[in-house]
C-alpha cells in the first residue's frame, strides 16, 4: 500500500537519493541554474525549497539543520548569507522548473532548475 508515502524515489535507493538531491541542491545554489532529467528537477525543486525556507529563519538551528541535508560549507554560506535575505518577503515559490525538451542519448525528458529572480 503507499498510503501516505509522499516524495519521489527517482528510482534509487534511498542513501544514493540523498547524496543526488544534496549535490543538485549545492550547485544550485552556488551556479544559480543546473541543466537535468525533468524527474530529478522536480524532486530538487521541493528539496531547495524547503532549505531556502531554512535559510530564510536564519538562526545557528537552521543553519546546522540545512549543513545536514547539504553537506557542503560553501553553499550553506551562501544559502543563509545571499539567497534567504534576497528572498526574505517572498512567501514561497523560490525556485523554477523550464523544460527543455529530450536528451540525444536516450530521449530523457531534460529540465532547468533555477532560482528565480528577486
Amino acid at each position: 500500500m503507499r498510503h501516505r508515502c509522499t516524495g519521489d524515489k527517482i528510482g534509487l535507493t534511498r542513501g544514493h537519493r540523498r547524496s543526488v538531491l544534496a549535490n543538485l541542491a549545492s550547485s544550485l545554489i552556488l551556479n544559480a541554474k543546473v541543466d537535468t532529467t525533468l524527474a530529478r528537477a522536480k524532486a530538487g525543486q521541493r528539496f531547495v525549497e524547503r532549505l531556502i525556507t531554512l535559510a530564510r529563519r536564519g538562526d545557528l538551528h537552521a543553519r546546522r539543520i540545512a549543513f545536514s541535508r547539504l553537506q557542503d560549507k560553501a553553499a550553506v554560506d551562501k544559502l543563509f548569507s545571499e539567497i534567504g535575505p534576497k528572498l526574505a518577503d517572498r512567501n514561497g515559490g523560490y525556485t523554477r522548473v523550464v523544460k527543455l525538451g529530450p536528451r540525444r542519448g536516450d530521449g530523457a525528458e531534460r529540465a532547468r532548475l533555477m532560482l528565480v529572480e528577486q
